[in-house]
Formats: structure tokens, C-alpha cells, sequence
């Protein structure tokens, strides 16, 4: 089968589409025809080997092996004995276990769910990773509610565009920050873009804000929500030293200060996909790209320009 694969840790120049085996599965698992794979910032991480705060992987090599793309959406070729949810045949979406950016990818059956009919492949394979990050900041480190006032820094990319609609899906007032280019678009989905008075709520997926700055936005019993470390300023650890900071300051103020750490799961994955189909949830598609240009779509996504996501895109095996 094609992948994109990588020799060594670096820039995107290291990334070459090639044939490689395709993967085998296991009792557990379902091989999936991939359709389309989003693009999120993990991917990069991955490839220049950094993937927290270190630069210690930096030059190190790895076996050849696609790229870490998690985001999946496909048609099931194949099924493991033991899996009883998933038919070959079915359209699904979820998280890979080998890379997506490949025709073939291999998954764990409870990290996939059925596409709901009428959703394209393209906007299933861009909701995995960044929706559920969206989810699990809103609902349950901000147990959002109906009637509070929301405010997202970063409104316009690939997480913070869901995190606008899920927070108005769930009745909150939502006010989107994003750069000038991306505020129309950020306006569209229904946010208003103008700062105003304290929020209940904040949740920053831009990842470069001090918590000095944040923290007099928030209401006395707030809550904040931090999602990754991109452009921080700290000086070790980058923005990871944000999470390290609220940690130590929570114990002592009222305002709840919550460093994100998304993690995969089956049940996130059924509600996202019933976002979908009741169109709570409409994953933006700034550009998408072949699976030979996967480098190119890496880039793109790095510039900041992106309005939503960047979706690769995989031909018929």
C-alpha cells in the first residue's frame, strides 16, 4: 500500500510517500480503508520528535513506519474474530492505532464508530482528535451549562472551531478570539468576536497565553481551560509551562484553572457522532490535500492560516 513514512525525526522534508505492507490486525481489531485523515498539531510533534515539552528525540532515528496521523475515515476492509460492533463494509470514523496517512490503516474496533449518513468522509475524518479535545475541555473540565458565557482563544482553527459550536450546542453565550483574518469566519458559526466583561468559562486552544493575562478575564469562580503548550514562552518548557503554573496556583485561589489532557474514548466518540448527525457539529474544511502532498498539508496547517481543519485525503485502495 502508499504511506507516508519517515526515516528520522526533523522538518516535513523528511516525509516521502512510499509502498509499504500493508498492516496486519489483530483479534481486536478492523482494518479501514482510509477516505480521508485530518491534520492536527500532534502530528507534527510526532515528526520532529518533540512530542511534549523536550527536545531531547531531536535527530533521533525511528524504523520506517507511516506517520503518526490519528484522525480516520474509511470503509472497513476487514475485521478481527473477536470484534461483534463493526461489519466489513461499514463507513466509520475514529482514532488509528498505525499511521492514517496511508490507504490502510489499523484500529482498535472500540476507537471507531459508525458515519452517520449524510456526513461526508472529509468532515468524519477531521472530528476525531480535535473534537473530542472540544468535548472533553467543554463538558467535562468546564461543565459548560446553558446560559454562561463562554470565551475561546484560538475560535478560528481546527479545535476552537468545534469548541464554538459544541459550547452553543450545550445554550452558552460564546465569544470567539481569533486572528483578524479569521474572524468573520469565526462570526459565522455564531460567536461574537469583542471581548466584553468576565466569562464562566474560558478555554484557550491557542496555547500561547500567559495566566496573568487570562485569569482577569475569568469570573471569581471560573474556570479555565488549558489546551497544549503551541508558542508558549516559557523558558524550559515552553507554553506546557502554563499547565505546570496552574497546577501549583489552583490549591489557592477560588477560579479553577484545568490544564487538558485528551484521551481517546469510544463514548466521546458515539456523542461526536451524534453532533453530526443532528448538525450540532459541522468540522469546518479549510483545504484538503492527496496523500502524496501529506507534507505539504503539515505545512499549511503550521502557517496559522487554516479557517477549521486540513484534511488528507486517501483515493479508493
Amino acid at each position: 500500500m502508499k504511506a507516508i513514512v519517515q526515516d528520522r525525526y526533523g522538518p516535513v522534508d523528511v516525509l516521502e510517500e512510499r509502498e509499504i505492507p500493508t498492516p496486519g490486525i489483530g483479534e481486536d481489531e478492523v482494518l479501514v480503508r482510509v477516505r480521508a485523515a485530518g491534520v492536527d498539531p500532534g502530528v507534527w510533534h510526532y515528526l520532529t520528535g518533540l512530542p511534549t515539552a523536550g527536545r531531547l528525540a531531536l535527530g533521533l532515528r525511528r524504523p520506517r513506519v507511516p506517520v503518526r496521523g490519528s484522525d480516520v475515515a474509511g470503509v472497513v476492509g476487514s475485521v478481527g474474530r473477536n470484534v461483534v460492533n463493526i461489519r466489513q463494509g461499514d463507513a466509520v470514523f475514529g482514532v488509528a492505532a498505525s499511521g492514517s496517512y496511508a490507504e490502510y490503516a489499523r484500529c482498535r474496533a472500540d476507537r471507531l464508530v459508525l458515519k452517520p449518513d449524510g456526513i461526508g468522509f472529509e468532515q468524519a475524518g477531521a472530528t476525531p482528535v480535535s473534537g473530542m479535545t472540544a468535548l472533553q475541555g467543554l463538558r467535562d473540565l468546564g461543565r459548560v451549562e446553558s446560559g454562561q458565557r463562554v470565551l475561546v482563544f484560538g475560535a478560528g482553527g481546527g479545535i476552537g472551531h468545534m469548541v464554538v459550536q459544541l459550547a452553543r450546542g450545550y445554550g452558552a453565550e460564546v465569544t470567539g478570539v481569533a486572528r483578524e483574518a479569521k474572524r468573520d469566519f469565526v462570526r459565522s458559526l455564531g460567536a461574537a468576536t469583542e471581548i466584553t466583561g468576565q466569562y464562566d468559562l474560558i478555554m484557550d486552544t491557542a496555547g500561547n497565553r500567559p495566566l496573568a493575562e487570562l485569569r482577569p478575564l475569568l469570573k471569581p469562580s471560573g474556570t479555565l481551560v488549558i489546551v497544549g503548550g503551541e508558542g508558549g514562552k516559557g523558558r524550559v518548557l515552553g507554553g506546557f509551562q502554563r499547565s505546570l503554573s496552574a497546577y501549583a496556583i489552583s490549591p489557592f485561589v477560588r477560579q479553577r484553572l484545568k490544564p487538558l489532557l485528551s484521551l481517546p474514548k469510544l463514548a466521546d466518540l458515539d456523542a461526536l457522532a451524534g453532533f453530526l448527525a443532528d448538525g450540532t457539529l459541522r468540522p469546518a474544511i479549510d483545504r484538503t490535500f492527496a496523500l502524496a502532498d501529506t507534507p505539504d498539508a503539515i505545512r499549511y496547517l503550521g502557517t496559522g492560516e487554516a479557517r477549521g481543519k486540513v484534511v488528507v485525503t486517501v483515493a479508493s485502495a
